[in-house]
């Protein structure tokens, strides 16, 4: 579940919680509340992943890196089922939907929502407070102040999933 590479072990914050299931390789920092979620992998072989602060990355979702294009994900973010986050960034407070793709060298704005099944391609630079949706990805419209309120609440019923199961213990081995 946990493995390092090439003399590089994923700092992982004693807060985070991790499913079984899940996999997290190499040059990775998990900050405090993190979720990741069931089959879930996190793979930094070439690049690193910082996954920030209160967000998650949920079922069977990959991350992974090329050399020059690591991963950083800012602070209560939601990311989806099925996500696949390649050498990107994804400011604080968005949300990626359901099986949405962002690719290497792009950049999710602060508090922006990316639509289910989305593609976000090489080098796209998404705005901070929009919703992008389609193959590829285009700006939709600008999001109210209560839909950007609405990720940080999110973000917070993720951060609880991963508290509950762990006072739980449901999955102790």
């Amino acid at each position: 579940m946990i493995y390092s590479l090439k003399g590089k072990s994923p700092q992982i914050h004693s807060s985070v919680y991790l499913a079984p299931g899940s996999h997290v390789l190499g040059d990775i920092i998990l900050e405090e509340n993190v979720t990741v979620l069931f089959n879930a992998v996190i793979r930094a072989e070439a690049a690193q992943i910082r996954i920030g602060k209160g967000s998650n990355i949920q079922d069977n979702s990959t991350v992974h890196v090329d050399s020059g294009y690591p991963v950083n994900v800012g602070e209560n973010c939601v990311v989806g089922h099925n996500v696949i986050l390649h050498g990107c960034t994804v400011e604080d407070g968005c949300l990626i939907g359901m099986g949405a793709t962002v690719m290497n060298g792009a950049v999710i704005g602060t508090g922006s929502i990316v639509a289910a099944g989305a593609l976000v391609p090489e080098g796209k630079i998404i705005e901070p407070g929009v919703l992008v949706a389609g193959v590829p990805a285009k700006v939709v419209r600008k999001l109210s102040k209560e839909e950007i309120k609405g990720i940080g609440k999110g973000a917070d019923a993720y951060k609880n999933i991963g508290r509950m199961y762990t006072e739980e213990g449901i999955f102790d081995k």
